[in-house]
């Protein structure tokens, strides 16, 4: 959508592309207020920890990276350290998050690159993170905005799904998902518009059934209805926080009002 071209807004009317970035704005304000707590849901105390975490997290949830990634960096800190590990070891160490022989090569590949062409050091640059093996623009742009400070839209699942919904975008490709999203909100929002994103599409607006009842933006948005509209049902299938569950982080960030993970096999 670009300059006066019609898409759909709330209700299913008419919505010119100036009243959708007002509309995505005030969205984006709302969840702020919904999720002022929102944070990168992975655990990880350094740049490297946040790239390796991110890499596992490919096909399955943070959750189950967090439980694994203790054990992973207790026994390889650093990247020289993984560099010259035993694949073995390693693949049986990171064997809970699936694809683990994959995985190994991909982080085993990153560690070398990171030991042997930067120095031990994580680059701070997208050209140089989307070199490294196993590691594409979504991963650069975690570590970039989560560990560096630098401005950066997360296209994962979640992202990309609700954008759609909120009709942001028609885009599925996520480069292009990616472009679409940056030109409607100012640099500084970008990383934490990603946050507020996926938090919100991980307890409210599910893939499957949206809680659209229990929805603080239901109000702003076209696709209201395709999930369930009654808000006590709506409100049985909030998850983490929302529903009183544990979130995903084994050690989450001083403010989320939410209950720790359990470690591997507690629960």
């Amino acid at each position: 959508m670009s300059g006066g071209v019609k898409g759909k807004g709330p209700g299913g009317k008419p919505e010119s592309h100036a009243a959708m970035v007002r509309r995505a704005r005030r969205i984006n304000r709302e969840l702020a207020e919904v999720y002022p707590y929102a944070h990168p849901e992975l655990d990880f105390r350094n740049p490297f920890e946040l790239l390796v975490a991110t890499v596992l997290s490919a096909q399955t949830t943070d959750l189950r990276v967090n439980q694994t990634t203790p054990r992973l960096f207790a026994a390889y800190p650093t990247p020289e350290d993984l560099a010259a590990a035993n694949p073995e070891e390693v693949e049986e160490l990171i064997r809970p998050t699936g694809f683990f022989r994959a995985k190994t090569k991909s982080i085993m590949g990153l560690a070398t690159a990171l030991r042997d062409e930067f120095g031990g050091e994580v680059p701070g640059r997208l050209a140089d993170l989307v070199k490294l093996p196993g590691v594409g623009r979504k991963t650069a742009n975690v570590v970039l905005g989560n560990a560096f400070g630098v401005p950066g839209i997360t296209v994962d699942t979640h992202f990309g799904r609700l954008v759609r919904r909120f009709g942001w975008t028609e885009q599925d490709d996520p480069v292009k998902v990616e472009a679409e999203i940056c030109a409607i909100f100012p640099k500084s929002e970008w990383t934490m518009l990603s946050h507020r994103v996926v938090f919100h599409g991980r307890r409210i607006c599910h893939a499957r059934k949206p809680a659209c009842g229990a929805c603080p933006i239901a109000p702003l948005c076209p696709s209201y209805g395709e999930g369930e509209t009654d808000p006590e049902k709506a409100r049985k299938l909030l998850k983490y926080e929302k529903g009183g569950l544990p979130g995903q982080r084994l050690s989450p960030p001083p403010d989320y009002p939410g209950l720790p993970a359990p470690p591997l096999g507690a629960g």
